[in-house]
């Protein structure tokens, strides 16, 4: 079939006609993989101009930071304390810190060796090919953008907070006529929208002066804590009824706590979509990513310890645990909670600013794969930013900023996140392990399907068995099958390649950890939110069988991409033509 770049979408009559080859099609593209020499070379090369390589290690620092750090801590914490963890919310912090850092390590393997601006989306298509990936891809950029939405809206609430107004009543707009959760009109939100679209086109500067102030208000709400805090609210609630102690609610609150407070750790990820922007990314990128997750974790380990300190866990206001916690122990000092509206609005603006820079290169990188439309691939020459991206997607939010309420966005953003962490960690064990000299990928997707599988039992004893010691029996029992399949693993299936610059340590074993933590995360999510997901992931299936499907053949029929048989060939001189690049 003569098919030129295009033709699919040149009439309707060949439209039809791409829609009855749909089959052939689906076969030929769904499955097919890139290669790292095509994602940094050829691929690339379809955004026209390069984006500037002028990041080093601190600049990640503050963008790591500055996506993570966001009002999140200041309302996550307080549930996390007074309902599962108790003054242990310190170490779920850590542990939530520690799973976050492992789940780094992942993209970090993939960023080194791959320095593009796709992120998760680059690293599954490398590995899992087309369909997974735009699957993964377009799910991230979704929860961008309804992340970045509610975000804006909670900016609005953090303002009025600061200059002691209530946004509620004379900032947002009530619309009678529209559904509940979505007839609050917030005007100020998507003005903060439009103007950080305006910024991140031209210039980046602006996320190190925001996130400076606001690791400047979080020290100053630690060094308040401790200041005025005691060391007796550690061990002694306020009500002698209620259990006491570091360990209220034992070691699985402890957990508990950590699964509902990893959700302020997310927004990492954003840094590996910088990557193409990177000076030099073998030794940047791993400080970059691994040195803003640790020091995050130190400052909410601080943050969780100055407002335990402050008030028993079961006084903490489980909504606005910092404010509560100032305007009930401090006397004469309630204006601190109006510092703390200031800084949570900066904490807003920063992990807006991030999350928007990585939205739009994103959704760039796809735009160069083929499967939407070019144009959200070009940069602009004098800019060297993703403009069109950046605008269109700044839009987009904006839209939805002006309608929705927070409850309705907040636990897709949550899954959505989760599903594309858990997915890169499968990419970077199935890319270790698979490679041209393996004749079959069956041994490895069969451990990767068992071991998950093992985790979601293990996860759905957790959180649905009734307590008793039927359940801890059980529990155990998975444990040790899931550290059985991975010791079989590691002795049945060698590692196909091992990375010339950076790898993730303990192969396969940190990836495993990170495979089970997110999915036993997911389990934490309510039923609703998996209802949604699975909605709008039916939508992004429909759209790849409708368009995506068709204008990636179109784009391989014109040469701009490979089919994966001609790529698998090319696979073998990749490591050496990277090597290369990263160097010169």
């Amino acid at each position: 079939m003569d098919i030129n770049h295009g033709s699919s979408f040149s009439s309707f009559k060949s439209y039809i006609n791409a829609l009855s080859d749909l089959p052939h099609r689906l076969g030929r593209r769904a499955g097919c993989v890139s290669t790292t020499f095509e994602e940094t070379n050829q691929i690339r090369s379809r955004s026209g101009a390069d984006m500037k390589r002028n990041l080093r290690w601190y600049d990640l620092i503050c963008f790591g930071i500055g996506g993570m750090v966001g009002a999140g801590v200041f309302v996550t914490s307080g549930t996390a304390s007074h309902d599962k963890a108790g003054p242990a919310v310190i170490l779920s912090y850590a542990i939530a810190g520690l799973c976050a850092l492992l789940s780094a390590f992942c993209y970090t393997e993939f960023a080194v060796h791959m320095p593009v601006a796709g992120g998760a989306f680059s690293y599954i298509r490398v590995t899992f090919g087309e369909f997974t990936a735009f699957l993964v891809g377009a799910n991230l950029v979704l929860d961008y953008v309804l992340s970045n939405a509610a975000a804006a809206r909670s900016f609005t609430t953090y303002f009025g907070i600061a200059i002691g107004v209530s946004a509620e009543s004379k900032w947002r707009i009530t619309v009678s006529f529209l559904p509940n959760g979505f007839n609050q009109i917030d005007i100020i939100a998507v003005l903060i929208i439009l103007i950080l679209t305006l910024i991140i086109c031209y210039s980046s500067v602006l996320n190190m002066i925001l996130t400076a102030v606001h690791i400047l208000f979080i020290l100053f709400v630690i060094m308040m804590g401790f200041w005025k805090g005691d060391m007796k609210n550690f061990t002694e609630p306020s009500d002698p009824k209620h259990p006491g102690g570091f360990f209220p609610f034992g070691a699985p609150g402890v957990f508990n706590g950590a699964a509902l407070v990893y959700v302020s750790y997310i927004g990492y990820d954003a840094v590996s979509t910088l990557a193409e922007e990177v000076k030099n990314p073998v030794t940047d990128i791993p400080i970059g990513v691994s040195g803003s997750v640790i020091l995050v974790t130190v400052l909410y380990c601080f943050m969780a310890a100055s407002m335990s300190m402050l008030l028993p866990y079961d006084l903490i206001d489980p909504n606005s645990p910092f404010t509560g916690a100032f305007d009930e122990n401090l006397d004469g000092f309630n204006w601190v909670s109006n510092v703390i509206g200031v800084g949570a609005s900066f904490g807003i603006l920063t992990s807006l600013l991030v999350a928007m820079l990585g939205q739009a290169r994103y959704i760039c990188v796809i735009g160069r794969s083929g499967v939407v439309p070019t144009w959200f691939a070009r940069v602009h020459a004098k800019t060297s930013t993703p403009v069109n991206a950046s605008v269109f997607l700044g839009i987009f939010t904006a839209i939805i900023a002006l309608f929705t309420e927070l409850d309705v966005l907040l636990n897709l953003v949550s899954i959505g996140t989760l599903f594309v962490f858990l997915m890169v960690s499968n990419a970077v064990i199935y890319r270790r392990y698979v490679s041209v000299e393996t004749m079959s990928p069956w041994p490895t997707l069969s451990f990767l399907l068992s071991f998950s599988l093992t985790c979601i039992m293990f996860t759905l004893l957790w959180w649905l068995g009734p307590p008793g010691k039927p359940k801890g029996y059980m529990v155990a029992s998975c444990f040790v099958v899931a550290v059985g399949l991975v010791k079989l693993f590691i002795h049945m299936v060698p590692q196909a390649r091992k990375p010339d610059f950076w790898g993730v340590p303990l192969m396969p074993w940190i990836p495993c950890i990170s495979i089970f933590l997110n999915i036993f995360l997911l389990g934490n999510i309510d039923a609703a939110s998996y209802v949604r997901f699975g909605f709008f992931s039916g939508i992004i299936v429909l759209v790849y069988v409708l368009y995506s499907v068709h204008s990636s053949f179109d784009a391989e029929e014109e040469g701009s991409l490979c089919q994966k048989s001609v790529e698998m060939v090319k696979e073998s001189i990749d490591i050496e033509d990277l090597t290369l690049k990263v160097q010169s």
